[in-house]
């Protein structure tokens, strides 16, 4: 016969009260609320800190100049919110696009050297818009049909990006101008730079076809339950090339932007990756339900906009701001993983 201590278990005493014990999610309500309440709370500090600090900080002239500023960072980040809606905000497996600033500087050596051959306003800025159009299919293709990880596509697509525009700019800065890029840098509407316009159109464009419409909703679904979204019939691969496809949109669009504020093609657009990724999931904390939307991403472009703008009146070395940057890429990310086993 099995003993006693054999077949029955020995119980265990707890050395502590158990976790049902605890208010339930009381960690994670906590959390959410910092993150909801934070972010406004952060931002208006800030804003209230440059106010008594720096001068001229909050003259009219001052703060429309910062959103024309902000108008390239903010149409790139655009594109990634879009890709982060249709991937999902996991920044390991979900919607990412690492080639965007890639993209912009691409985009802008394209059109400076047909305006700069001669070719038609209308044609170049087609082929503009057709680069960036192209770039984004490909980075669809990568990540749909290929089933590479968007992080290792775009990666990929990035260096491909680069490599193309040195050849074709041979490293060096290629000047233009038009009657385009002569409206963006120069004219202005209600004492409103025309970049700041543009900045606000493309965000109210985005927003109503993300935010508002049926595409948009999908979209939401396909990056957030694509099990779900395809058990109910949405072409989950085609969502999120369009994802990809309308990114590629913003790095074109971003690029005329950048093409009238540095009068042509530059080098170095690769630096504004670090800001277009912590802008884009720094809106995360600004949106009530802590998803990634445009108007969060607008709220996130002025937030880092009035850093740079801030720092620059004080005299502070922009370096401060990207090591700014990196800490809230890092608490946000932080974040977002704290709470996504929860829910």
């Amino acid at each position: 016969m099995p003993s006693i201590e054999a077949t029955t278990p020995i119980p265990r005493i707890p050395s502590h009260l158990p976790e049902s014990t605890a208010p339930p999610h009381l960690h994670r309500r906590l959390a959410l609320l910092l993150l909801r309440r934070g972010a406004p709370a952060v931002f208006l500090t800030i804003l209230a800190v440059f106010a008594v600090t720096a001068p001229n900080f909050v003259s009219v002239g001052n703060i429309a100049n910062v959103f024309g500023q902000s108008a390239i960072l903010g149409i790139l980040a655009f594109g990634l919110t879009v890709v982060i809606v249709g991937g999902g905000s996991n920044v390991v497996t979900g919607g990412l696009d690492l080639s965007l600033a890639a993209n912009l500087g691409l985009s802008a050596a394209v059109y400076a050297n047909l305006n700069n051959a001669g070719h038609s306003a209308w044609f170049s800025v087609a082929a503009t818009f057709a680069c960036g159009a192209a770039i984004g299919a490909l980075n669809g293709a990568a990540v749909v049909w290929l089933r590479l990880p968007p992080l290792l596509a775009t990666l990929a697509s990035m260096n491909l990006l680069n490599g193309v525009e040195l050849v074709l700019t041979e490293n060096t800065v290629v000047p233009t101008s038009s009657k385009l890029l002569d409206l963006l840098s120069t004219s202005s509407l209600l004492g409103i730079p025309a970049l700041a316009w543009t900045l606000l159109l493309a965000a109210a464009v985005l927003a109503v076809l993300v935010q508002t419409t049926r595409y948009g909703l999908r979209l939401y679904a396909v990056g957030e339950y694509p099990e779900a979204a395809r058990a109910a019939g949405i072409p989950v691969s085609g969502y999120v090339f369009s994802s990809y496809f309308l990114s590629g949109l913003c790095g074109a669009a971003a690029a005329f932007c950048s093409a009238a504020w540095f009068s042509g093609s530059t080098t170095g657009s690769g630096e504004m990756l670090l800001s277009v990724v912590a802008i884009a999931f720094l809106g995360v904390v600004f949106s009530p339900r802590l998803l990634p939307s445009i108007p969060g991403t607008l709220l996130a472009t002025l937030l880092v906009g009035f850093l740079i703008n801030g720092f620059q009146l004080l005299n502070i070395s922009s370096f401060w701001v990207n090591g700014i940057q990196g800490v809230l890429i890092l608490l946000v990310v932080a974040a977002s993983c704290v709470l996504r086993p929860a829910e």
